[in-house]
């Protein structure tokens, strides 16, 4: 199944993508599209539908994020060897973990917004696991079976406040606006292996990104796994998984840095695409209300 969320910021409504590729309208089923429907308990149910009797949804205009009430956005870092590389840094011999706040999370069609004061934006395409059920201390063996699905994420980052403000990546990784998610989320049972996907990314219609989820350093399963050990995880959890070479830090002859105007599209094979584009700082565009309903 492909879920999503449509609508206005605060008004957003619960949707799937049918067999044939049209769009159906959950309100019906479900209030919206939660942790708890991400369970195995919760995507039966949905997979017991018969999807020809819900409501077609003519333009759904926003995409908002495909869920709501991410608990954790779980980070890693350098996961493949060659974005390593680009960065000047060693492959790392265990998985770099850092967090990205969820107030970063937005539609994958929103606009980015860079913050006061910054110069080093930048891009990253990466596949998001999205956890289905608790998973503390889980094995690697059995470690898929804690995935509710996946979707297409945009670590955005601003290099100076990630390396050059001391302390931990955080500051640079969790700003608002720089985590779009989306645009659906692909329930796990269509994605047969989550290590053979396509990546790729585009800046102002100029390739900067392709790869393959086949060469991450640690895959999926390893990273479920692993994360397990140190936290445990909740349906609605999201794990970013790094990103494949061509970030603009790593650019020859010069680093190339997002501003105001850019725009980035974006996608994973299976997954969809996003496309953002990029804005100075302007606080309305990250807090728009929503819309007042009809007199």
């Amino acid at each position: 199944m492909k879920l999503l969320r449509h609508g206005p910021r605060g008004q957003e409504r619960p949707a799937l993508i049918d067999e044939a590729g049209r769009l159906r309208d959950l309100t019906g089923v479900v209030a919206d599209i939660t942790p708890e429907t991400l369970t195995p308990r919760g995507l039966a149910a949905l997979r017991a539908l018969d999807t020809a009797y819900l409501p077609l949804v003519g333009e759904p205009g926003r995409l908002a994020p495909p869920w709501a009430g991410i608990g954790k956005f779980v980070c890693v870092g350098l996961n493949y060897a060659d974005h390593a590389a680009e960065a000047g840094l060693a492959v790392p011999a265990e998985p770099v973990l850092f967090m990205k706040a969820t107030s970063a999370v937005i539609g994958a069609n929103d606009p980015v917004v860079l913050p006061q004061g910054s110069v080093k934006g930048d891009w990253e395409v990466e596949l998001g696991v999205v956890i289905g059920q608790r998973a503390r201390y889980v094995s690697e063996a059995e470690a898929l079976q804690y995935v509710a699905g996946y979707c297409v994420v945009n670590d955005v980052s601003e290099r100076a406040y990630q390396i050059e403000r001391g302390g931990q990546w955080d500051k640079g990784k969790g700003c608002d606006t720089f985590g779009p998610v989306g645009p659906w989320l692909v329930t796990a049972d269509e994605v047969p292996d989550p290590q053979a996907l396509e990546l790729w990314l585009d800046l102002n219609g100029e390739r900067r990104q392709t790869g393959s989820t086949r060469t991450m350093v640690f895959g999926v399963a390893q990273l479920v796994s692993y994360i397990s050990r140190f936290m445990t995880l909740h349906p609605g959890d999201l794990i970013s998984t790094g990103t494949p070479p061509g970030v603009g830090m790593g650019c020859k002859p010069a680093p190339r840095y997002l501003k105001p105007g850019d725009e980035m599209r974006l996608g994973i094979a299976g997954l969809g695409e996003q496309r953002q584009r990029v804005h100075a700082w302007d606080p309305v565009l990250i807090d728009e209300p929503p819309p007042r309903p009809a007199m």
